[in-house]
Protein backbone atom coordinates (compact mmCIF):
# COMPACT_ATOMS: atom_id res chain seq x y z
CA UNK A 1 0.00 0.00 0.00
CA UNK A 2 2.56 2.71 -1.50
CA UNK A 3 2.41 5.73 0.62
CA UNK A 4 0.92 4.30 3.90
CA UNK A 5 1.40 2.60 7.19
CA UNK A 6 -0.66 0.88 9.52
CA UNK A 7 -0.45 0.99 13.15
CA UNK A 8 -2.92 -0.39 15.29
CA UNK A 9 -5.53 1.10 18.06
CA UNK A 10 -6.23 -2.14 20.85
CA UNK A 11 -9.08 -2.18 23.40
CA UNK A 12 -8.41 -5.09 26.16
CA UNK A 13 -9.87 -6.37 29.45
CA UNK A 14 -8.43 -7.17 32.24
CA UNK A 15 -9.50 -8.82 35.88
CA UNK A 16 -8.18 -6.97 38.46
CA UNK A 17 -7.99 -9.87 40.62
CA UNK A 18 -5.86 -12.64 38.31
CA UNK A 19 -5.40 -9.71 35.57
CA UNK A 20 -6.62 -12.28 33.19
CA UNK A 21 -7.28 -10.99 29.81
CA UNK A 22 -11.07 -11.11 29.59
CA UNK A 23 -11.91 -10.09 25.86
CA UNK A 24 -9.91 -7.92 23.25
CA UNK A 25 -10.70 -6.42 19.58
CA UNK A 26 -8.01 -4.21 17.13
CA UNK A 27 -8.45 -2.19 14.19
CA UNK A 28 -5.15 -0.72 11.78
CA UNK A 29 -5.17 2.57 11.32
CA UNK A 30 -3.55 4.19 8.12
CA UNK A 31 -0.52 6.64 8.64
CA UNK A 32 -1.10 9.45 6.08
CA UNK A 33 2.36 10.33 4.35
CA UNK A 34 1.17 13.67 2.17
CA UNK A 35 4.94 14.96 1.11
CA UNK A 36 8.21 13.35 2.20
CA UNK A 37 8.82 13.23 5.48
CA UNK A 38 5.73 13.69 6.49
CA UNK A 39 3.45 11.58 8.89
CA UNK A 40 -0.02 11.95 9.68
CA UNK A 41 -3.10 10.29 11.20
CA UNK A 42 -6.85 11.56 11.00
CA UNK A 43 -8.07 12.04 14.59
CA UNK A 44 -11.68 11.06 13.79
CA UNK A 45 -10.50 8.17 12.15
CA UNK A 46 -9.03 6.88 15.87
CA UNK A 47 -11.73 8.18 17.63
CA UNK A 48 -13.89 6.15 15.54
CA UNK A 49 -11.39 3.51 15.65
CA UNK A 50 -11.70 3.42 19.84
CA UNK A 51 -15.88 3.55 19.72
CA UNK A 52 -15.58 0.49 17.46
CA UNK A 53 -13.04 -1.37 19.47
CA UNK A 54 -15.56 -0.39 22.43
CA UNK A 55 -18.47 -1.90 20.42
CA UNK A 56 -16.82 -4.76 19.54
CA UNK A 57 -15.64 -5.87 22.95
CA UNK A 58 -18.39 -5.72 24.73
CA UNK A 59 -20.24 -8.01 22.51
CA UNK A 60 -17.30 -10.70 22.68
CA UNK A 61 -17.97 -10.01 27.13
CA UNK A 62 -21.84 -10.76 26.45
CA UNK A 63 -20.38 -13.58 24.07
CA UNK A 64 -18.65 -14.69 27.26
CA UNK A 65 -21.40 -14.05 29.48
CA UNK A 66 -19.16 -11.47 31.29
CA UNK A 67 -21.17 -8.44 32.59
CA UNK A 68 -19.80 -5.32 31.46
CA UNK A 69 -21.19 -3.24 33.91
CA UNK A 70 -18.61 -4.71 36.34
CA UNK A 71 -15.89 -2.90 34.36
CA UNK A 72 -14.81 0.22 36.81
CA UNK A 73 -12.17 2.23 34.83
CA UNK A 74 -10.46 2.60 31.57
CA UNK A 75 -6.89 3.28 31.42
CA UNK A 76 -4.99 5.13 28.30
CA UNK A 77 -1.74 4.30 26.37
CA UNK A 78 -1.00 6.01 23.25
CA UNK A 79 1.35 7.48 21.23
CA UNK A 80 3.09 10.43 23.76
CA UNK A 81 3.99 13.56 21.44
CA UNK A 82 1.64 13.20 18.81
CA UNK A 83 0.04 16.11 18.70
CA UNK A 84 -3.75 17.14 18.31
CA UNK A 85 -5.42 20.39 18.04
CA UNK A 86 -9.60 20.79 18.14
CA UNK A 87 -12.43 23.30 18.22
CA UNK A 88 -13.74 22.87 21.42
CA UNK A 89 -16.95 24.48 20.15
CA UNK A 90 -17.90 21.68 17.23
CA UNK A 91 -15.01 19.16 18.62
CA UNK A 92 -14.10 18.90 15.61
CA UNK A 93 -10.31 18.51 14.76
CA UNK A 94 -8.34 21.62 12.93
CA UNK A 95 -5.40 19.56 11.42
CA UNK A 96 -4.69 15.90 10.85
CA UNK A 97 -2.78 14.88 14.25
CA UNK A 98 1.07 14.97 13.12
CA UNK A 99 2.75 11.55 14.36
CA UNK A 100 5.96 11.75 16.57
CA UNK A 101 8.27 10.49 13.94
CA UNK A 102 7.26 13.41 11.27
CA UNK A 103 10.37 15.63 9.90
CA UNK A 104 8.47 18.47 8.96
CA UNK A 105 9.41 20.75 11.89
CA UNK A 106 12.76 20.64 11.19
CA UNK A 107 12.99 24.02 9.89
CA UNK A 108 11.07 25.46 13.11
CA UNK A 109 13.76 23.54 14.97
CA UNK A 110 16.60 25.64 13.29
CA UNK A 111 15.00 28.68 14.06
CA UNK A 112 14.44 28.28 17.48
CA UNK A 113 18.22 27.64 17.39
CA UNK A 114 18.87 30.72 15.92
CA UNK A 115 16.97 32.05 18.99
CA UNK A 116 19.15 30.07 21.59
CA UNK A 117 22.59 31.96 22.78
CA UNK A 118 25.13 29.17 21.13
CA UNK A 119 22.54 27.35 19.16
CA UNK A 120 22.45 24.67 21.84
CA UNK A 121 20.09 21.91 21.79
CA UNK A 122 20.19 21.01 25.01
CA UNK A 123 18.80 24.32 26.52
CA UNK A 124 15.78 23.02 27.73
CA UNK A 125 16.92 19.98 28.89
CA UNK A 126 17.39 20.78 32.67
CA UNK A 127 13.89 21.64 33.01
CA UNK A 128 12.17 18.92 30.53
CA UNK A 129 15.07 16.29 30.01
CA UNK A 130 14.68 16.31 26.49
CA UNK A 131 16.65 18.08 23.44
CA UNK A 132 15.83 20.25 21.19
CA UNK A 133 14.00 18.20 18.54
CA UNK A 134 11.59 17.75 15.98
CA UNK A 135 10.05 14.88 18.03
CA UNK A 136 8.66 16.67 20.81
CA UNK A 137 5.17 18.00 20.31
CA UNK A 138 5.84 21.78 21.33
CA UNK A 139 7.83 21.92 17.88
CA UNK A 140 4.74 20.71 16.41
CA UNK A 141 2.56 22.99 17.72
CA UNK A 142 4.43 25.90 16.70
CA UNK A 143 4.50 24.49 13.15
CA UNK A 144 0.78 24.34 13.07
CA UNK A 145 0.26 27.63 14.46
CA UNK A 146 2.60 29.16 11.93
CA UNK A 147 1.33 27.43 9.03
CA UNK A 148 -2.52 26.48 9.65
CA UNK A 149 -4.60 29.50 8.88
CA UNK A 150 -7.20 27.48 10.82
CA UNK A 151 -5.66 26.88 13.92
CA UNK A 152 -4.28 30.65 13.88
CA UNK A 153 -7.98 31.63 13.55
CA UNK A 154 -9.16 29.70 16.17
CA UNK A 155 -6.34 30.29 18.70
CA UNK A 156 -7.54 34.37 18.28
CA UNK A 157 -10.92 33.27 19.41
CA UNK A 158 -10.57 31.18 22.07
CA UNK A 159 -11.99 27.83 20.35
CA UNK A 160 -8.27 26.05 19.70
CA UNK A 161 -7.69 23.17 21.88
CA UNK A 162 -4.36 21.13 21.94
CA UNK A 163 -3.39 17.99 23.01
CA UNK A 164 -1.41 14.44 22.80
CA UNK A 165 -3.61 11.51 21.88
CA UNK A 166 -4.93 10.71 25.04
CA UNK A 167 -6.21 14.39 25.87
CA UNK A 168 -8.14 14.09 22.65
CA UNK A 169 -9.51 10.63 23.56
CA UNK A 170 -10.55 11.89 26.97
CA UNK A 171 -11.76 14.81 25.93
CA UNK A 172 -14.04 12.71 23.45
CA UNK A 173 -15.17 10.22 25.37
CA UNK A 174 -16.10 12.62 28.34
CA UNK A 175 -18.59 14.76 26.50
CA UNK A 176 -17.08 16.64 23.89
CA UNK A 177 -18.23 19.85 22.97
CA UNK A 178 -20.51 19.47 26.06
CA UNK A 179 -18.51 19.26 28.71
CA UNK A 180 -15.64 17.30 27.88
CA UNK A 181 -12.35 17.15 30.49
CA UNK A 182 -9.82 18.78 28.97
CA UNK A 183 -6.68 17.04 30.65
CA UNK A 184 -3.49 14.98 30.20
CA UNK A 185 -0.89 13.27 33.11
CA UNK A 186 2.66 13.72 33.76
CA UNK A 187 3.79 11.28 31.35
CA UNK A 188 2.46 13.03 28.46
CA UNK A 189 2.79 16.32 29.72
CA UNK A 190 6.46 15.33 30.21
CA UNK A 191 6.87 14.69 26.14
CA UNK A 192 5.94 18.51 25.30
CA UNK A 193 8.99 19.97 25.56
CA UNK A 194 7.02 22.56 27.29
CA UNK A 195 6.70 20.83 31.00
CA UNK A 196 9.30 20.85 33.67
CA UNK A 197 9.60 17.71 35.06
CA UNK A 198 10.83 18.82 38.55
CA UNK A 199 8.24 21.39 39.79
CA UNK A 200 5.84 19.15 37.51
CA UNK A 201 3.81 22.37 36.43
CA UNK A 202 3.96 23.64 32.59
CA UNK A 203 6.99 26.19 32.21
CA UNK A 204 6.21 29.85 31.21
CA UNK A 205 9.19 30.07 29.72
CA UNK A 206 8.89 27.06 27.71
CA UNK A 207 5.66 28.05 26.34
CA UNK A 208 6.89 31.24 25.04
CA UNK A 209 8.44 30.28 21.63
CA UNK A 210 6.80 33.14 19.52
CA UNK A 211 8.46 18.01 21.22
CA UNK A 212 8.36 2.58 17.99
CA UNK A 213 10.31 0.80 20.30
CA UNK A 214 11.46 2.59 24.00
CA UNK A 215 14.00 1.24 26.47
CA UNK A 216 13.44 2.83 29.51
CA UNK A 217 15.32 2.57 32.76
CA UNK A 218 13.79 3.56 36.55
CA UNK A 219 15.50 5.80 38.17
CA UNK A 220 13.32 6.11 41.25
CA UNK A 221 12.69 9.70 42.46
CA UNK A 222 15.98 11.27 41.72
CA UNK A 223 15.90 12.76 37.77
CA UNK A 224 19.35 11.56 35.83
CA UNK A 225 20.88 13.14 33.01
CA UNK A 226 22.63 11.79 30.56
CA UNK A 227 25.42 12.64 28.96
CA UNK A 228 25.07 9.51 26.42
CA UNK A 229 22.40 10.98 24.24
CA UNK A 230 19.09 9.83 26.25
CA UNK A 231 16.32 11.13 27.57
CA UNK A 232 14.96 11.98 30.99
CA UNK A 233 11.63 11.41 31.22
CA UNK A 234 8.74 10.66 34.26
CA UNK A 235 7.85 7.49 34.35
CA UNK A 236 4.47 7.11 36.67
CA UNK A 237 2.52 9.24 39.16
CA UNK A 238 0.21 7.21 40.91
CA UNK A 239 -1.80 10.08 42.81
CA UNK A 240 -2.50 13.51 43.10
CA UNK A 241 -0.43 13.52 46.28
CA UNK A 242 2.27 10.75 45.56
CA UNK A 243 5.67 11.23 44.18
CA UNK A 244 6.91 11.48 41.24
CA UNK A 245 9.44 8.55 39.37
CA UNK A 246 11.34 9.42 37.21
CA UNK A 247 13.13 7.41 33.93
CA UNK A 248 16.35 7.50 31.15
CA UNK A 249 14.33 6.69 28.05
CA UNK A 250 16.09 5.61 24.39
CA UNK A 251 13.58 6.31 21.53
CA UNK A 252 14.28 3.83 18.22
CA UNK A 253 12.34 5.97 15.67
CA UNK A 254 11.63 2.83 13.43
CA UNK A 255 11.20 -0.94 14.89
CA UNK A 256 8.47 -2.67 14.09
CA UNK A 257 8.00 -0.20 11.44
CA UNK A 258 10.78 -1.37 9.45
CA UNK A 259 8.98 -4.95 9.13
CA UNK A 260 5.75 -3.07 8.01
CA UNK A 261 7.91 -1.52 5.55
CA UNK A 262 9.29 -4.53 4.19
CA UNK A 263 5.87 -6.05 3.59
CA UNK A 264 3.76 -2.62 2.38
CA UNK A 265 6.54 -1.02 0.29
CA UNK A 266 8.90 -3.51 -1.19
CA UNK A 267 6.02 -6.04 -1.30
CA UNK A 268 8.83 -9.29 -0.39
CA UNK A 269 6.62 -10.55 2.11
CA UNK A 270 3.29 -10.65 2.63
CA UNK A 271 2.67 -10.93 6.12
CA UNK A 272 5.17 -10.12 9.63
CA UNK A 273 5.48 -13.76 10.24
CA UNK A 274 6.73 -14.40 6.36
CA UNK A 275 9.61 -11.83 7.30
CA UNK A 276 10.50 -13.94 10.39
CA UNK A 277 10.32 -17.07 7.98
CA UNK A 278 12.36 -15.32 4.96
CA UNK A 279 15.15 -14.47 8.32
CA UNK A 280 15.00 -17.95 9.49
CA UNK A 281 15.65 -19.59 6.33
CA UNK A 282 19.06 -18.48 6.04
CA UNK A 283 20.15 -17.61 9.12
CA UNK A 284 22.24 -14.45 8.31
CA UNK A 285 21.95 -11.08 7.00
CA UNK A 286 25.37 -12.31 4.83
CA UNK A 287 27.09 -8.93 5.49
CA UNK A 288 23.99 -6.81 4.61
CA UNK A 289 22.85 -3.89 6.91
CA UNK A 290 19.86 -1.91 7.25
CA UNK A 291 19.91 0.99 8.41
CA UNK A 292 16.14 2.28 8.67
CA UNK A 293 16.48 6.15 9.57
CA UNK A 294 13.19 6.33 7.44
CA UNK A 295 13.01 9.80 9.70
CA UNK A 296 16.46 10.19 10.97
CA UNK A 297 18.01 8.98 14.11
CA UNK A 298 16.65 9.46 17.44
CA UNK A 299 18.80 8.58 20.56
CA UNK A 300 21.64 8.21 20.98
CA UNK A 301 22.47 10.27 18.15
CA UNK A 302 19.55 12.93 17.77
CA UNK A 303 20.85 13.21 13.76
CA UNK A 304 17.79 14.60 11.44
CA UNK A 305 19.88 14.50 8.46
CA UNK A 306 20.39 10.11 8.35
CA UNK A 307 18.28 8.71 6.05
CA UNK A 308 17.96 4.93 5.76
CA UNK A 309 20.55 2.83 3.55
CA UNK A 310 21.07 -0.93 2.82
CA UNK A 311 24.39 -1.66 2.40
CA UNK A 312 26.73 -4.56 2.21
CA UNK A 313 24.68 -5.99 -1.22
CA UNK A 314 26.44 -8.63 -3.66
CA UNK A 315 24.77 -10.27 -6.20
CA UNK A 316 24.39 -13.08 -3.72
CA UNK A 317 22.33 -11.24 -1.15
CA UNK A 318 18.35 -11.80 -1.68
CA UNK A 319 15.29 -10.68 0.01
CA UNK A 320 16.16 -13.66 3.04
CA UNK A 321 19.55 -11.63 3.77
CA UNK A 322 17.80 -8.11 3.58
CA UNK A 323 14.66 -9.56 6.19
CA UNK A 324 17.56 -11.07 8.34
CA UNK A 325 19.32 -7.21 8.36
CA UNK A 326 16.26 -5.58 8.94
CA UNK A 327 15.77 -7.56 12.12
CA UNK A 328 19.11 -6.78 13.14
CA UNK A 329 18.05 -3.23 12.47
CA UNK A 330 15.98 -3.10 15.66
CA UNK A 331 18.86 -5.55 18.04
CA UNK A 332 21.75 -3.41 16.76
CA UNK A 333 19.54 -0.06 17.30
CA UNK A 334 18.58 -1.16 20.95
CA UNK A 335 22.01 -2.38 21.51
CA UNK A 336 23.17 1.03 21.05
CA UNK A 337 20.61 2.75 23.81
CA UNK A 338 21.56 0.03 26.11
CA UNK A 339 25.39 0.86 26.19
CA UNK A 340 24.00 4.44 26.32
CA UNK A 341 22.35 3.69 29.63
CA UNK A 342 24.28 1.19 31.19
CA UNK A 343 26.94 4.38 31.05
CA UNK A 344 24.83 6.99 32.40
CA UNK A 345 23.36 4.20 35.21
CA UNK A 346 26.67 2.62 36.14
CA UNK A 347 25.30 -0.31 36.64
CA UNK A 348 25.51 -2.69 33.33
CA UNK A 349 21.97 -4.27 33.24
CA UNK A 350 21.95 -7.79 33.83
CA UNK A 351 19.22 -9.19 31.32
CA UNK A 352 16.23 -7.25 29.21
CA UNK A 353 12.65 -7.64 29.94
CA UNK A 354 10.41 -7.31 26.63
CA UNK A 355 7.18 -6.73 25.65
CA UNK A 356 4.91 -5.96 22.79
CA UNK A 357 3.59 -7.45 19.42
CA UNK A 358 7.43 -8.09 18.24
CA UNK A 359 8.51 -10.13 21.12
CA UNK A 360 6.04 -13.25 19.43
CA UNK A 361 9.15 -12.68 16.78
CA UNK A 362 11.04 -15.86 17.98
CA UNK A 363 13.77 -14.99 15.36
CA UNK A 364 14.05 -11.24 16.64
CA UNK A 365 14.29 -12.53 20.65
CA UNK A 366 17.17 -14.98 19.83
CA UNK A 367 18.81 -11.98 17.72
CA UNK A 368 18.27 -9.56 20.75
CA UNK A 369 20.06 -11.63 23.20
CA UNK A 370 23.06 -12.65 21.01
CA UNK A 371 23.57 -8.74 19.70
CA UNK A 372 23.34 -7.67 23.69
CA UNK A 373 24.78 -10.62 24.95
CA UNK A 374 22.60 -10.88 27.80
CA UNK A 375 19.57 -12.97 28.43
CA UNK A 376 16.27 -11.51 26.54
CA UNK A 377 13.14 -12.28 29.15
CA UNK A 378 9.52 -12.22 28.06
CA UNK A 379 6.01 -12.88 29.65
CA UNK A 380 4.17 -14.96 28.31
CA UNK A 381 1.85 -11.76 28.28
CA UNK A 382 3.19 -9.76 25.63
CA UNK A 383 0.90 -6.37 26.01
CA UNK A 384 2.12 -5.63 29.25
CA UNK A 385 1.69 -1.76 28.48
CA UNK A 386 -1.97 -2.29 28.22
CA UNK A 387 -1.74 -4.24 30.94
CA UNK A 388 0.45 -1.28 33.03
CA UNK A 389 -2.37 0.74 32.04
CA UNK A 390 -5.73 -1.46 33.31
CA UNK A 391 -3.74 -1.58 36.66
CA UNK A 392 -2.94 1.65 36.69
CA UNK A 393 -5.89 2.66 36.25
CA UNK A 394 -7.70 0.47 38.53
CA UNK A 395 -5.35 1.17 41.31
CA UNK A 396 -6.68 5.26 41.04
CA UNK A 397 -8.07 6.86 43.74
CA UNK A 398 -11.58 6.38 44.47
CA UNK A 399 -11.39 2.81 42.08
CA UNK A 400 -9.13 0.95 43.74
CA UNK A 401 -10.29 -2.43 42.64
CA UNK A 402 -6.53 -3.43 41.72
CA UNK A 403 -3.58 -3.53 43.79
CA UNK A 404 -0.37 -2.91 43.32
CA UNK A 405 1.58 -4.40 46.12
CA UNK A 406 3.68 -6.88 45.59
CA UNK A 407 2.12 -9.64 47.68
CA UNK A 408 -1.12 -9.64 45.79
CA UNK A 409 0.25 -9.53 42.45
CA UNK A 410 -0.07 -12.98 40.98
CA UNK A 411 2.60 -14.80 39.39
CA UNK A 412 3.96 -14.48 35.70
CA UNK A 413 5.66 -16.56 33.22
CA UNK A 414 8.56 -15.53 30.93
CA UNK A 415 10.46 -17.16 27.80
CA UNK A 416 14.15 -17.14 28.17
CA UNK A 417 16.44 -16.23 25.27
CA UNK A 418 19.74 -17.15 26.07
CA UNK A 419 22.89 -15.75 23.96
CA UNK A 420 24.10 -18.60 21.48
CA UNK A 421 27.19 -16.76 19.76
CA UNK A 422 30.46 -15.57 21.37
CA UNK A 423 30.87 -12.30 22.14
CA UNK A 424 34.03 -11.44 19.69
CA UNK A 425 31.18 -12.10 17.05
CA UNK A 426 28.54 -9.89 18.57
CA UNK A 427 30.80 -6.84 19.06
CA UNK A 428 32.30 -7.63 14.67
CA UNK A 429 29.01 -7.49 13.84
CA UNK A 430 27.67 -4.70 16.13
CA UNK A 431 31.11 -2.81 14.94
CA UNK A 432 30.46 -3.57 11.59
CA UNK A 433 26.56 -1.97 12.19
CA UNK A 434 27.95 1.50 13.52
CA UNK A 435 30.18 1.64 10.39
CA UNK A 436 26.91 1.98 8.43
CA UNK A 437 24.94 4.42 10.72
CA UNK A 438 28.13 6.68 10.13
CA UNK A 439 27.21 6.14 6.23
CA UNK A 440 23.52 7.07 6.59
CA UNK A 441 24.42 10.30 8.11
CA UNK A 442 24.41 13.76 6.61
CA UNK A 443 21.97 12.41 3.50
CA UNK A 444 19.23 15.80 3.94
CA UNK A 445 19.37 19.16 5.12
CA UNK A 446 16.61 21.19 6.67
CA UNK A 447 13.88 22.80 4.04
CA UNK A 448 15.08 25.75 1.71
CA UNK A 449 12.18 28.60 1.61
CA UNK A 450 10.45 26.83 -0.98
CA UNK A 451 9.86 24.03 0.78
CA UNK A 452 11.89 21.76 -1.04
CA UNK A 453 15.16 19.57 0.70
CA UNK A 454 18.36 21.29 0.25
CA UNK A 455 20.98 19.22 -1.41
CA UNK A 456 24.16 18.98 1.04
CA UNK A 457 27.30 19.87 -0.20
CA UNK A 458 28.58 16.21 -0.70
CA UNK A 459 25.70 15.13 -2.81
CA UNK A 460 25.97 18.08 -5.13
CA UNK A 461 29.16 16.70 -5.28
CA UNK A 462 28.15 13.03 -6.27
CA UNK A 463 25.29 14.32 -8.75
CA UNK A 464 28.25 16.13 -10.65
CA UNK A 465 30.47 13.46 -10.61
CA UNK A 466 27.70 10.94 -11.76
CA UNK A 467 26.53 13.11 -14.34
Amino acid sequence: RPGKFNCVIYLQVFNATTAELLSHHQVELKQEFPKEGWVEQDPKEILNSVYECVEKTCEKMKELNIDITNIRAIGVTNQRETTVVWDKTTGEPLYNAIVWLDLRTQTTVDHLLKRIPGKNKTFSKFKTGLPLSTYFSAVKLRWLLDNVEEIKKAVEDGRAMFGTIDSWLIWSLTGGKNGGIHCTDVTNASRTMLFNIHSLEWDPELCKYGTGCFLLCNTGQKSVFSEHGLLTTIAYKMGKDKPAFYALEGSVAIAGAVVRWLRDNLGIANSSLEVEKLAAEVGTSYGCYFVPAFSGLYAPYWEPSARGIICGLTQFTNKNHIAFAALEAVCFQTREILDAMNKDCGIPLSQLQVDGGMTTNKILMQLQSDILCIPVVKPSMAETTALGAAMAAGAAEGVEVWSLNPRDLTAVTWERFEPQINPEESEYRYGRWKKAVMKSMGWEASESSNGKPKINAGQVLLISQLT
